[in-house]
């Protein structure tokens, strides 16, 4: 409960007319690589690492019968991921491999752009900060 309390809070800090009040922006992912990453630099901002990642959801459908277990379904949901830290940035462009499983941390950022037809488009980016390299092994390697 002490933890929360760090990030919510009912008393807000108050400068001048300012209300400072303190939220979270956390995204935590686990699982596959869907693509070779590719490092862009556009207009003469920093470089960036950017590659998707696919988590799975499976559930059972209901039992239609006391002695039939129902079927598995699933759901893939995609997720595009940036890389903005230097550090980090080169080392998964250079060692993140399509297919490998790895676990993401970072924030969610909702953006728009406009694409080479000049149509206006909506992306949401995971910016990710941390990135951990999992083996079949059960070895891992954080970065």
């Amino acid at each position: 409960f002490q933890v929360l309390r760090q990030f919510v809070r009912h008393e807000s800090e108050t400068v001048g007319s300012l209300v400072l009040e303190r939220s979270m922006n956390r995204v935590q992912l686990l699982g596959r690589v869907g693509q070779d990453p590719i490092m862009r630099q556009v207009d003469g901002k920093n470089p960036v690492t950017i590659f998707s990642l696919a988590t799975n959801e499976m559930w059972r459908t209901p039992e239609s019968d006391a002695n039939q277990g129902g079927d598995i379904s699933q759901k893939t949901t995609w997720h595009r991921i940036s890389v903005f830290r230097p550090g980090l940035r080169d080392v998964t462009y250079q060692y993140v491999k399509r297919g490998a499983r790895i676990y993401v941390e970072g924030k969610i950022d909702y953006g728009e752009y406009t694409d080479k037809n000049n149509v206006r488009r909506q992306a949401t980016t995971i910016i990710a900060d941390n990135v951990i390299f999992l083996s079949d092994g059960g070895t891992k390697e954080k970065v």
